[in-house]
């Protein structure tokens, strides 16, 4: 697997990174064995870039996977809260259950706008704080907004820059309006110019871009700026198809298998804004009694109809 240097932040990351919130008790929620079982053969293979989040809850797939191994892959995870204090005890708790001193990356997770991340100033100094200590190797911020890339490109505290970029443009915002393709494909190269890491999330949409795999894949790894692309795993020949495209012995006309896939709701992340209920074709998503939306599966016909109006990427298929 390729290795390229992540912007300044003196890490080396393999061109595909292994997102682990897939495996994760909010969708797949695999076995403690079956889930580490599938990073360490992600690790194996070659990959050496892990992605996780405070709020994922898969520390111990990590920790379980690494356990009696001498791999030492780059780890990068992530904390949604603002204060100072939040943002301590999350470096701290992951130290802890990823039993590591050090954690390669810690992010601002999922900042939304100019406001939201000077609301978070607080955890944003305790990153600075912690990396000045050595116990984290480079701050940053995640973000599916275009106007909040192109902030941090001029930010000179921010190392790591981690945004959603795909060739349909699912799911980039730009401010309150949706964003494009473009606008981000430039903020990103504008990171890259100044030195920051960037490394790309749902490439695939969140799955539902799988049927045009390749096109999908190819259009983010090309663009400029980018050091890696995450991607969430299930299973292990998902692992060794995409290690088959990086390398270039897939298959022209390979085409995923998704007869088994769904469409799936995040309720950690659905807002409730009904959006994809007013879009569904086949009336096949309703509101829960906590306001939020759910599919019916008897009737779903897997279109995929309703992931691009999701607001915060709720929808994706597994």
């Amino acid at each position: 697997m390729k290795m390229n240097p992540l912007g300044s932040t003196g890490l080396t990351v393999t061109e595909v990174g292994f997102g682990v919130l897939t495996i994760g008790g909010t969708q797949l929620n695999l076995p403690l064995a079956e889930g580490a079982s599938l990073i360490r053969y992600a690790l194996e293979r070659g990959i050496n870039f892990l992605d996780t989040a405070q709020y994922y809850r898969t520390y111990p797939y990590i920790r379980r996977a690494l356990k009696g191994t001498s791999f030492t892959p780059v780890i990068v995870s992530k904390c949604l809260y603002g204060s100072y204090g939040q943002m301590q005890e999350a470096i701290e708790e992951a130290r802890k259950e990823l039993d590591r001193d050090i954690i390669d990356i810690f992010l601002l997770h999922e900042v939304r706008s100019d406001m939201d991340m000077e609301q978070r100033a607080g955890a944003f100094s305790c990153l600075q704080d912690y990396k000045s200590k050595g116990i984290i190797k480079a701050a940053g911020i995640s973000t599916h907004h275009v106007d909040v890339a192109c902030i941090a490109a001029k930010n000179p505290y921010i190392d790591v820059l981690f945004p959603l970029i795909n060739y349909k443009g699912l799911g980039i915002r730009n401010g309150k309006d949706p964003g494009t393709r473009e606008s981000m494909a430039l903020a990103i190269k504008a990171a890259a110019d100044s030195g920051k890491g960037v490394f790309a999330m749902k490439v695939l949409g969140g799955g539902i871009l799988s049927a045009d795999y390749r096109t999908a894949i190819e259009y983010v790894r090309d663009l400029p700026g980018i050091s890696s692309i995450m991607m969430g795993f299930g299973y292990k020949h998902e692992i060794d198809r995409i290690i088959e495209m990086m390398e270039g012995t897939l298959p022209l006309d390979y085409k995923p298998d998704l007869s088994s896939k769904r469409i799936f709701i995040d309720q950690g992340d659905c807002e409730g804004c009904e959006a994809c209920l007013h879009r569904c074709p086949n009336k096949a998503i309703y509101m829960n009694e906590k306001g939020q939306a759910n599919i019916r599966y008897d009737i779903c016909l897997t279109c995929g109809y309703c992931a691009p109006v999701c607001p915060v990427r709720a929808i994706i298929m597994l």
